[in-house]
């Protein structure tokens, strides 16, 4: 009887045990766990190419969560994240999809970002799509028929540059344009050749009178100097004169002094020119008296 009991307990012991680590593994396996160590994020993206409940989620590359849940809105996928309470994720922190081999598996990959700021958990935040294998072709796929017209088009364009090259005229016009250039280059070297004692002796000549003049400059370096100063005397001293004919200018017409009030006195015009008039009578009365009989003028005198 008691070895009877001994074998149920070790084969009740046995069972438990093999429940504990069938559980154990089933949690592990299904990332479960009774107590909550991991924080959930609903990501939207516009489309997630066959990521699938269960996916991995990775942050830099390292496995820290799984797809929790995917739910079609209206033109986008929003999808539920469990990350790990020990990543440290940051307001800026962007969500990928990304291809997990060549197989067409997908995987969510974090990048935590670098704000001082943490992720706020409750708002949804906006993942992008990373271009994989599939998507290429497919992409590639949709430009096959702009391949097509793309590749006549420089067939095309390739035969007739094979015309337009293979042209006999084109080519010896091309043969006799070189041949031109270098019968050119030739009579250049030649006239180099000739004139190269001339050459020499012309940038000597520069050479020559640069010195000099370096030279007359640093003589005369005092006399340039003075000539200079007294340059900027004269043109001071101008300067003053046409100021002070401004000034003169500016008196007669504001009538400040006696010529500008001579020149513009109406009283004094009216009597110089009645004066002008009274000697012109005068004139024509004398002119008149010399033509007839003369002019007599009689004067009394008193001596004493």
């Amino acid at each position: 009887m008691k070895d009877q009991r001994k074998v149920e307990i070790k084969v009740g012991i046995t069972v438990i045990i093999a429940l504990i680590i069938f559980f154990w593994i089933l949690g592990w396996a299904k990332n479960f766990s009774f107590t909550k160590k991991e924080n959930f994020v609903k990501v939207r993206f516009d489309n997630v190419a066959g990521l699938e409940i269960g996916d991995y989620v990775t942050v830099n590359g390292v496995k820290k969560g799984n797809v929790q849940d995917i739910k079609v809105e209206d033109k986008d996928v929003l999808v539920t994240l469990s990350v790990n309470k020990d990543v440290d994720l940051k307001s800026d922190a962007v969500f990928g999809i990304a291809m997990v081999d060549l197989m067409g598996g997908k995987k969510i990959d974090i990048k935590p970002g670098n704000s001082s700021e943490p992720l706020d958990y409750s708002k949804i935040q906006n993942g992008i799509f990373y271009s994989d294998i599939p998507e290429v072709m497919s992409f590639v796929g949709s430009l096959e028929s702009d391949l097509v017209v793309a590749l006549k088009n420089v067939n095309i364009t390739l035969n007739s540059a094979n015309k337009y090259l293979t042209n006999q005229k084109l080519n010896n016009d091309l043969k006799n344009s070189l041949s031109n250039l270098s019968q050119i280059t030739e009579k250049l070297n030649l006239m180099i050749d000739e004139n190269r004692t001339n050459l020499r002796k012309l940038t000597q000549n520069s050479v020559d009178v640069t010195n000099q003049a370096k030279d007359f400059i640093a003589q005369n370096k005092e006399n340039i100097s003075s000539s200079i100063s007294e340059a900027n005397g004269i043109l001071k001293k101008t300067d003053t004169l046409i100021t002070k004919l401004n000034d003169f200018t500016n008196d007669i017409n504001s009538r400040k002094n006696n010529l500008g009030k001579i020149m513009y006195d109406d009283k004094l015009y009216d009597n110089l020119t009645q004066s002008i008039k009274q000697v012109n009578e005068l004139t024509k009365i004398l002119i008149e008296q010399l033509q007839n009989k003369g002019f007599k003028v009689d004067a009394k005198i008193h001596l004493f």
